[in-house]
C-alpha cells in the first residue's frame, strides 16, 4: 500500500522541491525534540490557563479539553492557497444562491437538477422560512468548508457547515500560540495574518443591518456556558467589543428585537446566532426550546432584525445534498466547480445501496444530517458486529445514509508521545 502524502516531507518521489517546504523541514530536523516538547506544553499550559476548551458530546466525562495544539505549522504555500480560496468562494457562493432558490422560485428543482423530494421532504428544509428573504440575499455568512488532500495538487471538499460552523477560535489562539513561541518563523517566512478575522466579522455583521440603521447594535446569541463551544462564543463577543446573550437577555415586543440591560432595554439590529434552528424561536420551530427567542422569527421575517446564518440553512449541510454540490455550482455559475467532491454513493438509490452493502468493509458511512464525526462507519477499521448493525441501518432506512470512499489523506509531522510522528489532517478553512 502506497504511503500517504506528507505536506512537508514529501511522498514516494522524494523530500518537497518548493524552497519554502524545504526549509521548514529544515527547521523541524534541526530543533531539539527537547524544544520543541519545552514550547508545546507552555502552549498548552497557557491555554489550560485561559479556559480554551471545548467538550465532546456524548462522552461518559463531561470534563472539557483544552484544544488540541501541535507546535509543528501545517503549511500552504501562497500558490495552493490563491487556488483553494478561488473554489471556496465560488462553492460559498453556490451555496448561497442555492439556499436563495429553493427558499424562494426554487428553478433548481422545477428544471429537474435536485429530486425534489430530496429538498422539500428534508428535516433540514425549513418550510416556516420559504419566502422569507434576508438582507442582500446572503443566507450563509460564515461557510466552515471542511477540505483533505491526497497528494501535492489534490485537494477535495469532504463536507459544507453553513449553519453554525466552528472552530475559528481555535485557530486564532493557535496562531497566537505560534507567534510568541516561533517568532523565527514569523521571522523567515511571509506568513499571511489571521488577525484581522473578528474585525471582519463585525464589518459583516453591520452590513446586513435592517435598512436606515447607521450605528446597528449587534449581538452573539450563545446556548450557554454548557455548550461544547461556549469558549468560542465568548471569544468572538469579546475580540468584537459586543454582548454575548443567551435567550433570557432578550425580549421580542411588537415584532422588535429588544436586550435586557441594568440600563433599559437596547434594540437589536444584528444577531450572530450560535443556536441551531430547532432551537431558535420556540413559537416557531421546536415548542419546548428553552434556548431560543419567542418571537424572534417574526421579527426576522418584519425585517427589523438580520440573523446570521440565516434561519434555513442546514438543507446546504445535508450530505446528500452535498452529493450534488457539482451540479448546483455549475446551475448557478455556469462554469466547472473549481474544487472537487469526494466521490460520494447516494444509498437512496438502489444502484448505489447495493454496491455499498457489497463493500461495507471498505468505504465510510455517514448519516445526511450527521455531523462532528457522530454516526459514521469507517468500514476498514470497523468490528464485524459494527458492520453487520449498519447493513441492518442501510437495509431499513437507505435514504439516511451516503458512502463515500476511504481516502489516503495527507500527513504532516506532528509532536506524538513518542516524538515526531506522521498523522492524517484534514482542514476547515472559514469564508
Amino acid at each position: 500500500m502506497a504511503r500517504a502524502f506528507d505536506e512537508i516531507l514529501g511522498g514516494e518521489d522524494g523530500p518537497p522541491t518548493r524552497d519554502e517546504l524545504a526549509a521548514i523541514a529544515r527547521w523541524i530536523e534541526t530543533t531539539p525534540p527537547e524544544e520543541l516538547r519545552r514550547r508545546q506544553r507552555s502552549a498548552e499550559a497557557t491555554f489550560r490557563q485561559l479556559g480554551i476548551t471545548f467538550a465532546v458530546y456524548g462522552e461518559s466525562d463531561a470534563a472539557e479539553r483544552i484544544i488540541p495544539f501541535d507546535i509543528v505549522p501545517r503549511v500552504f504555500l501562497p500558490d495552493e492557497w490563491t487556488r483553494l480560496s478561488e473554489g471556496l468562494i465560488q462553492r460559498t457562493e453556490a451555496i448561497n444562491a442555492f439556499l436563495d432558490d429553493v427558499y424562494g422560485e426554487r428553478r433548481i428543482l422545477k428544471e429537474g437538477v435536485l429530486p425534489e423530494d430530496l429538498v422539500l421532504g428534508n428535516p433540514q428544509f425549513r418550510p416556516e422560512i420559504a419566502g422569507m428573504r434576508p438582507p442582500h440575499g446572503i443566507w450563509a455568512h460564515i461557510c466552515g468548508i471542511d477540505l483533505v488532500r491526497t497528494g501535492p495538487d489534490e485537494f477535495w471538499v469532504l463536507e459544507d457547515n453553513a449553519r453554525t460552523p466552528s472552530g475559528v477560535s481555535y485557530m486564532l489562539e493557535n496562531r497566537e500560540a505560534m507567534l510568541r513561541l516561533c517568532p523565527e518563523l514569523f521571522r523567515n517566512f511571509r506568513v499571511a495574518a489571521v488577525d484581522s478575522y473578528p474585525d471582519r466579522l463585525l464589518e459583516t455583521m453591520k452590513s446586513v443591518a435592517p435598512l436606515g440603521v447607521a450605528a446597528p447594535t449587534c449581538v452573539v446569541l450563545t446556548p450557554g456556558h454548557y455548550n461544547s463551544a461556549y469558549y468560542e462564543h465568548s471569544f468572538l463577543a469579546d475580540s468584537m467589543g459586543i454582548e454575548l446573550v443567551e435567550a433570557a437577555d432578550l425580549v421580542v415586543d411588537d415584532d422588535v428585537v429588544w436586550m435586557r440591560t441594568i440600563a433599559g432595554r437596547v434594540r437589536v439590529d444584528v444577531i450572530y446566532r450560535r443556536i441551531d434552528d430547532d432551537f431558535l424561536d420556540p413559537l416557531v420551530f421546536r415548542p419546548d426550546s428553552a434556548l431560543g427567542v419567542p418571537g424572534l422569527i417574526a421579527a426576522y421575517a418584519a425585517g427589523n432584525v438580520a440573523i446570521m446564518n440565516a434561519p434555513g440553512n442546514g438543507i446546504a449541510d445535508d450530505k446528500a445534498i452535498y452529493s450534488y454540490m457539482p451540479e448546483i455550482v455549475r446551475f448557478y455559475s455556469g462554469a466547472e466547480p473549481k474544487l472537487p467532491n469526494v466521490e460520494t454513493w447516494r444509498c437512496r438509490e438502489p444502484q448505489a445501496l447495493q454496491y455499498v452493502l457489497d463493500n461495507l468493509e471498505k468505504v465510510v458511512v455517514k448519516l445526511v444530517d450527521g455531523s462532528g464525526g457522530y454516526g459514521m462507519l469507517v468500514g476498514p477499521t470497523a468490528s464485524k458486529a459494527e458492520v453487520e448493525a449498519f447493513r441492518v441501518a442501510l437495509i431499513a432506512e437507505p435514504h439516511r445514509y451516503i458512502a463515500q470512499p476511504t481516502l489516503a489523506l495527507s500527513t504532516v509531522p506532528t509532536l506524538a508521545e513518542s516524538g515526531l510522528a506522521p498523522r492524517h489532517v484534514d482542514f476547515r478553512p472559514f469564508v
